[in-house]
């Protein structure tokens, strides 16, 4: 069937993946882009009109670090990570890797949330009640919970997948 189809044709089951095109999805895609706009420059009016110049330059300051420290450090290892899991996709299964994809994702972003905070406990605040834990130590055993439930997420995947594959071949004999 596949092969009587022309050039340019999409066979059915891919034939949906054209209705992102569609005038509905286009009306959508302009609403959502200008209420983001009009957004941000709500942002940008009230940033200006609450805070001292020096205020809004550290604001800037940091927008642009958040960005080369994403772009030039997290995306790439996490680019890096995403390759090396697919190329032993041929061993893991898609949810294995999906699994494995999510605890990496919500670590970084707790790493991001906490990372400021060590750097600030090293500073030594002023007011001791500020930064009172060890987020050093507790960002260490989240990364240790999150690698233990990731095993135990997999560990259960093969198990469930195992019992069931044992099912379907012991209903096969009875048959």
């Amino acid at each position: 069937m596949r092969a009587a189809m022309g050039a340019g044709e999409i066979p059915g089951e891919y034939a949906g993946a054209q209705a992102g095109t569609s005038a509905g999805m286009r009306a959508a895609r302009v609403v959502l882009l200008v209420v983001g706009v009009l957004t941000l420059a709500w942002g940008g009016y009230v940033l200006l009109d609450t805070q001292r110049p020096d205020q809004v330059v550290g604001v800037l300051v940091w927008i642009v670090a958040a960005i080369v420290v994403h772009d030039g450090i997290l995306a790439p290892l996490v680019l890096a990570a995403s390759v090396v899991l697919r190329r032993s996709g041929r061993r893991l299964p898609g949810v294995v890797l999906a699994i494995l994809q999510g605890a990496v994702v919500v670590g970084v972003i707790f790493t991001l949330v906490v990372v400021p905070e060590i750097y600030a406990k090293t500073l030594g605040p002023a007011n001791p009640t500020v930064l009172p834990g060890d987020y050093a130590f507790r960002l260490g055993m989240l990364w240790l919970v999150l690698a233990l439930l990731t095993a135990l997420l997999i560990g259960l995947y093969y198990l469930v997948g195992r019992n069931s594959l044992v099912e379907r071949n012991s209903a096969a004999r009875r048959d």
